[in-house]
């Protein structure tokens, strides 16, 4: 048999097994790549794209965003999964849990989960799978029973939560996470969640390896005195003011702590996620020196890595852990140089402008936390990274593989034979300036506004199904929800 589906000539094809693209065909047979190889014999086939000469990146596989935390979730499926198409981006993993925002519902995860599926079904254009966060002891129970029956095999805890709320100090954590009277979402919580997902461990000792917790690292004690500090000062506004309220040794010692609790309870799978300044992960690295049996994976957002303080557009910038000033962005670029950083997400939480800012306008504490960034992830990331000296087979592991051999996607993250046709085509040669009028997200905003980028995703295949053609989003929804670990 030798007809394909799908024949895309002409490309340069990029994977993380090499530095530089090489030149390469590829065909697709019902959903997956059967050959990579220079002159491939199109004769019958369907369809035959000449990608140009483009870069062709593996569709990437964006391990951190949040649909419906602003808007509702049937919503946020449609129309950010567009936005991710604009980014190549096929595969987006968004983090859900109970409480206010999302659902705003509490309870356990047998009700609530389902009702998270069913509301997503069909609206997707990209892949899509769900991390959970255990909120209640309930939750904890239930850990087996989301891996066995919904294949989910990745888990988050929020540190800051401690007393802290989504967006500053928070004097009710009961109330804001809807977590049963008398409980506590606190240092002792975290360590139960951990030695729960490592009794799930053991359960599947076949899956051990893709059952994972993922952490947000702030420490809420020490943002909510230094968020006293800063309002009483009153010297500093803006992002600099809510950088200086949640100090970067917050994150150091949320590392630290989140780390310690790893050995003690015996789970070895930790992602430290969107890293946000040099102390944060230098204490990442102190960490996995003090404790080697450990399998620490570094996150780090392209919101970090391509804005500051200063050079974000506005307070539509606000983001939990903060944007940073520029000598912590040089340093986490050194990181992700230096092989220290494992993936690089876009951390997606879309908040349209009548949500994102309180009053006054201009009061950053007031304003909601979180940016949309998945149409701007593949082409920031090659822009600065080229201009770096990244090699562009790293940007494939950053954005694909890593992410995907991490959290149980083992066909997807990769150009070869028997993996997910999943690719995005990326014309390095196109000089274009960000505006947030041109994105498919529902966000009127983006910090990144102005930005020039050098390098723009034209065309995203899904299973070798176009889906964004000439920079155009095209076709119905034909996501799909991805039980972990997927196989074909």
């Amino acid at each position: 048999m030798t007809a394909y589906d799908l024949v895309l000539r002409n490309v340069r094809v990029v994977t993380d097994e090499q530095d530089e693209p090489r030149d390469a065909d590829v065909a697709v047979r019902d959903g997956a790549i059967v050959l990579v190889a220079p002159g491939i014999d199109t004769t019958g086939a369907r369809e035959v794209v000449d990608g140009g000469g483009k870069l062709a990146f593996p569709g990437v596989v964006d391990a951190h965003q949040h649909w419906g935390i602003y808007n509702p979730l049937d919503r946020d499926a449609t129309s950010e999964s567009r936005a991710c198409a604009q980014g190549g981006v096929t595969t987006a993993l968004t983090y859900m849990r109970t409480g206010q925002y999302y659902l705003n519902k509490g309870g356990p995860y047998a009700d609530f989960f389902p009702e998270v599926l069913d509301t997503t079904a069909g609206r997707s254009h990209v892949d899509y799978a769900f991390h959970l966060a255990p909120m209640s002891r309930g939750h904890i129970d239930e850990i087996p029973g989301l891996v066995e029956e919904h294949g989910v095999t990745s888990f988050k805890v929020f540190m800051f939560y401690g007393s802290h709320g989504l967006h500053g100090r928070s004097a009710d954590q009961n109330a804001f996470l809807m977590t049963p009277e008398g409980e506590r979402y606190d240092y002792a919580h975290f360590e139960f969640v951990m030695r729960g997902i490592q009794a799930a461990r053991e359960r599947f000792p076949d899956l051990a390896d893709q059952i994972s917790l993922s952490l947000h690292c702030e420490t809420a004690e020490i943002m909510t005195a230094y968020t006293r500090m800063v309002e009483e000062a009153g010297e500093l506004s803006g992002l600099a003011a809510y950088s200086a309220s949640r100090p970067q040794h917050s994150e150091g010692l949320a590392v630290s702590i989140a780390s310690y609790l790893a050995h003690e309870t015996g789970l070895p799978t930790i992602n430290l996620l969107h890293l946000s300044s040099r102390k944060a992960v230098d204490a990442a690295v102190r960490m996995s020196r003090a404790f080697p049996h450990i399998d620490f994976r570094r996150e780090v957002t392209v919101g970090h890595l391509l804005a500051d303080i200063d050079t974000a557009h506005g307070l539509g910038g606000k983001v939990n852990p903060p944007l940073r000033p520029r000598e912590d962005v040089e340093a986490l670029w050194e990181y992700v140089l230096d092989g220290t950083v494992d993936w690089v997400v876009s951390d997606h939480a879309c908040c349209r402008e009548e949500l994102k800012f309180g009053e006054p306008a201009d009061d950053v504490f007031l304003a909601k936390s979180g940016f949309g960034g998945a149409e701007y992830l593949l082409p920031g990331l090659v822009t600065e990274g080229v201009r770096r000296g990244l090699p562009l087979g790293r940007i494939a592991a950053l954005t694909a593989r890593n992410p995907a051999e991490r959290y149980g996607l083992p066909t997807k993250g990769r150009i070869a034979p028997g993996f997910d046709a999943d690719i995005a085509l990326v014309d390095p040669g196109h000089t274009w300036t960000v505006r947030a009028a041109e994105s498919e997200s529902t966000q009127e905003y983006t910090p990144f506004e102005g930005f020039t980028l050098t390098a723009r995703v034209t065309d995203t295949f899904l299973r070798g199904g176009r889906i964004l053609a000439d920079g155009k989003v095209v076709g119905e929804p034909n996501g799909g929800y991805l039980h972990r670990p997927t196989s074909r």
